[in-house]
């Protein structure tokens, strides 16, 4: 989203993918417990009727019935919709011939993490802002500082300083035990339209949304929610009103809502934001591998980190040999590299490895001082190398 909260990035499956532009333990400390909402069948009151004198009439109040669906649509949105905000952003950008800086403004979305005003939104939605405003519910408006943010995850935190009775947390719920056909619903602020609800089903899992930085999000759920722009770093929520995603990017081929929508998965987002607000930034497992080349069986090594953690359990990677030479009256020194002996990463902890994208999403499952079990080729040979990973520096 950036600028316009959603962007053509790149074609995915049948469309494109526009930049619509997201634990228990951590939800639970952070999100109080919601309200329980209207059954199915429901019946609320509506205001009693007013005579002409303008007393109030004798007859009891009527009544409206609402069906189960539409009960379950209340119910969350009446427990969630205080906990999103509305962003805005301002920034220059530049433009013309000189690329002198010209202002340029953006709109998203943002869910309340806790009453300490800690907000999280796409990281793509503030990114390169000079001023950020967030507007609660109650209508107020509060300049915020970015806190911190991972390009990886298309992540950021912000921080507003606003009174606690104005900030309502979201449930964090799981993203473990979706299924396709689950009923979802999204809350945000398309087009400047504040706290509007859509709803849809998950229309599949797992699929695989790339970010700015280079890197692959996975596990990203799709939905067919309408998600237009200003809807980026707002919630995508189950029937209880538990946050399973925050929505990012759409695949579009005109920047509007094509009924493919993408969320990143509440499971990534306790993962990260505890981090963000803790740090500033999250701290990666490293395994001290520099550099890899891509084959059709695996991660060739070409370098390793000097007394990393690879080359301390034995790891190898290309070898430079230095030779001389004589050239006339001079000796002159060369190098050739012998990729003969270098290791072929095909699996880590049992999981075939392919790209490095495999490589890095199965190291980063794991936290600094865990052991990952890599598997490679040397020689001809299979061995099994374990690996205690170190914090990324």
């Amino acid at each position: 989203m950036r600028r316009m909260a959603l962007a053509v990035v790149q074609q995915i499956g049948v469309g494109l993918l526009a930049a619509a532009w997201g634990g228990v333990g951590f939800s639970q400390a952070l999100s109080p417990a919601r309200p329980a909402g209207p059954q199915a069948g429901a019946v609320v009151p509506l205001p009693a009727p007013v005579e002409a004198s303008g007393r109030t009439a004798a007859a009891g109040p009527p009544t409206r019935v609402f069906s189960g669906e539409e009960a379950v649509n209340i119910a969350v949105y009446e427990a969630v919709n205080r906990g999103v905000a509305n962003i805005n952003t301002k920034a220059t950008v530049p433009s013309g011939l000189f690329l002198l800086e010209v202002p340029s403004e953006g709109a998203g979305s943002g869910i309340v993490v806790d009453k300490q005003g800690h907000i999280l939104t796409n990281y793509h939605v503030v990114e390169g802002a000079k001023e950020v405003l967030v507007q609660l519910y109650d209508g107020s408006s509060h300049s915020a500082a970015l806190v911190g943010f991972d390009p990886a995850t298309d992540v950021a935190v912000i921080k507003v300083a606003a009174p606690e009775e104005v900030l309502y947390p979201v449930a964090f719920g799981s993203s473990h035990d979706l299924r396709v056909g689950q009923r979802v619903f999204a809350i945000g602020n398309p087009f400047g339209l504040e706290r509007t609800l859509t709803t849809g089903i998950i229309s599949s899992l797992n699929r695989s949304l790339p970010t700015r930085s280079g890197r692959t999000v996975k596990s990203v759920i799709q939905t067919d929610a309408a998600i237009n722009p200003g809807n980026s770093g707002g919630p995508l929520l189950d029937s209880e009103s538990r946050l399973v995603g925050m929505n990012t990017a759409i695949a579009s081929r005109t920047g509007q809502s094509s009924g493919v929508g993408f969320a990143i998965p509440v499971s990534t987002l306790s993962r990260v934001v505890p981090q963000l607000i803790h740090k500033g930034k999250v701290i990666r497992p490293e395994a001290g591998i520099m550099r890899v080349y891509q084959t059709d069986r695996g991660l060739l090594v070409a370098s390793l980190t000097p007394d990393g953690p690879a080359e301390r359990a034995g790891m190898r990677g290309f070898k430079v040999m230095r030779e001389k030479r004589r050239q006339g009256p001079f000796l002159a020194e060369f190098e050739r590299v012998d990729r003969r002996g270098a290791d072929l990463i095909v699996a880590v902890d049992g999981a075939t490895v392919r790209t490095a994208d495999d490589f890095l999403t199965a190291i980063e499952s794991k936290n600094p001082g865990d052991r990952a079990l890599i598997r490679v080729e040397r020689e001809s040979h299979s061995l099994e190398i374990p690996v205690v990973l170190a914090a990324e520096e």
